[in-house]
């Protein structure tokens, strides 16, 4: 029988969280999205701190994922690297709790900083427009035609 991997996650274990908080640093593949301009490669860079204050973990810091994405212009590919540096989580935690997963808050965050209308450069001039000349002279002959 075969059995399907478990998808990583991005966790915090509460029991070894020092009292003083901690930093946490590492590489998890969060980002499954199936679509066909925005391929993520790699995984989801992350730098946090986080810092238990009672029942609450506070969890911040910087996130950063590569993609290759198609340019709203010139409909190219382009490798882009997302970045989020604002990233905030606040968790209410009780005695049971052993874990904080912050892998949907991450994934979310990521996605929401992917841009609207990615572009491979800002002086990206967009699609080669081919102009064609008319050869047709049957209008021509309404050049002379005064109106009254």
């Amino acid at each position: 029988m075969h059995r399907e991997e478990e998808p990583e996650r991005l966790l915090v274990d509460i029991a070894r969280l020092d009292a003083e908080g901690e930093e946490l640093e590492g590489e998890v593949d969060i980002i499954d999205l199936d679509e066909e301009f925005v391929h993520p490669f790699g995984g989801v860079r992350y730098r946090l701190s986080a810092q238990q204050f009672g029942t609450e973990v506070l969890v911040r810091g910087h996130l950063e994922q590569d993609f290759t994405l198609v340019c709203s212009r010139c409909g190219e590919d382009f490798d882009t690297t997302v970045k989020v540096d604002d990233f905030t989580v606040s968790v209410q935690v009780d005695d049971k709790t052993e874990v904080v997963d912050l892998t949907d808050d991450a994934r979310d965050s990521i996605i929401l900083a992917l841009p609207t209308y990615p572009l491979c450069d800002e002086a990206c001039p967009g699609i080669a427009q081919k102009v064609e000349s008319s050869t047709d002279d049957r209008w021509s002959a309404l050049d002379g035609l005064k109106v009254e």
